[in-house]
């Protein structure tokens, strides 16, 4: 675009001044010749300006290549966290604490945020840009015709953002090959479905990549039915090892992958390996330790984590207004190290933003 816009310069130069000289010097003939001159300067100028105009530039392009997510064509490690902001007393996400969430992840190292439900506010999109962080965009199936799949409502989303810096890429999905019951008992329903919609964004939005966040290892049915999709992300919930999934992934397909769900929870509902039962902020720092210098080992096949999650949310096992045990998440028997997903505890940091041992953790990781 550059070239074009030089080039339209030039003409549009050579032509002023052309068209100068005849307008100031009377012996100079207006003749055919001159005329033609002029004539085609004007076209070729027209030209060149139609199509300078038409190339939009981007500055925020990210693509896929050789295993490798990539923006600006530079690898792009993510560094990252599960983001779903509920206030005290309410089960609605929101952002009222977006600045004080922002400077925390800043501080933290974190570069990426992944949210499960798409952020329709741009200057919400705006402050996480300013910040230097990155968001990927979750598109939920059913959502009652919300920017979802199923009513391709999605695609609106998609064009109305696409040229926002802070978009990282578009995701489809969380871990729905979990709930075929949701697809008329057919799971192959689901991955028709997610891979028609890969194939609508790419059709879209030529400048970002389409994920899925899938339960653990994707299958032999789920890789044949979506090869439109570009990365693919996974919930796993390994103990506090996941190192395997990489191995196991490098065996099946050389698409990027990234942890798109990894951590634990700061609540034991036993006593066990050393970690005492009820509230213990130990237990979720040493498995997130041990889980990220996972990851950091194998970036060669890994593109990164977005660790479960920024903080608590109350509002998922008991009480609005309590901080209580249990909940279930499916796929959650390889939670440490109780092998039970507290739902309400994954927060690195409290309800408050009070950091707990495993955001220094993760800041020590990140940074």
């Amino acid at each position: 675009m550059k070239v074009l816009l030089m080039m339209s310069s030039f003409y549009l130069y050579s032509f002023g001044c052309c068209s100068f000289e005849m307008l100031t010097k009377p012996k100079l003939k207006f003749n055919k010749e001159s005329f033609n001159m002029i004539k085609y300067s004007i076209l070729i100028c027209v030209v060149l300006c139609f199509f300078s105009c038409s190339f939009k530039t981007k500055n925020n392009v990210v693509s896929v290549k050789n295993s490798r997510i990539k923006v600006n064509d530079e690898a792009y490690f993510i560094k990252g966290i599960c983001y779903n902001p509920v206030p005290l007393g309410t089960d609605k996400r929101s952002f009222e604490n977006i600045d004080e969430d922002l400077n925390l992840m800043k501080q933290a190292g974190i570069n990426t945020i992944r949210v499960y439900v798409p952020i329709d506010d741009v200057s919400v999109l705006d402050k996480i840009n300013s910040a230097g962080i990155k968001v990927i965009i979750s598109f939920g199936y059913n959502q009652d015709g919300n920017y979802d799949i199923l009513s391709a409502t999605f695609i609106d989303y998609i064009n109305k953002y696409k040229n926002h810096d802070a978009i990282l890429f578009w995701e489809l999905g969380n871990e729905y090959n979990y709930h075929p019951e949701w697809f008329e008992n057919d799971i192959t329903n689901w991955y028709k479905a997610l891979n028609n919609a890969a194939k609508l964004v790419h059709e879209n939005d030529p400048y970002h990549p389409v994920a899925t966040a899938h339960g653990e290892l994707p299958d032999s049915l789920a890789l044949a039915y979506c090869k439109d999709l570009d990365i693919w992300g996974m919930n796993v919930y390994r103990w506090d090892d996941p190192e395997d999934i990489f191995k196991e992934w490098k065996a099946i397909s050389d698409k990027p992958m990234y942890l798109s769900e990894a951590g634990a929870d700061s609540y034991m509902n036993i006593t066990k390996n050393g970690y005492q039962q009820g509230p213990n902020e130990k237990a979720q720092a040493d498995a997130s330790l041990h889980i990220l210098n996972d990851v950091f080992k194998h970036k060669d096949i890994c593109s990164g984590v977005t660790l479960f999650a920024f903080v608590d949310e109350w509002w998922k096992a008991g009480g609005l207004n309590t901080l209580d045990a249990g909940g279930f998440a499916p796929g959650s028997g390889g939670v440490p190290y109780d092998g039970t997903a507290n739902e309400e505890y994954w927060g690195i940091v409290d309800i408050n933003r009070r950091p707990k041992a495993a955001y220094h953790i993760v800041k020590e990781m990140y940074k």
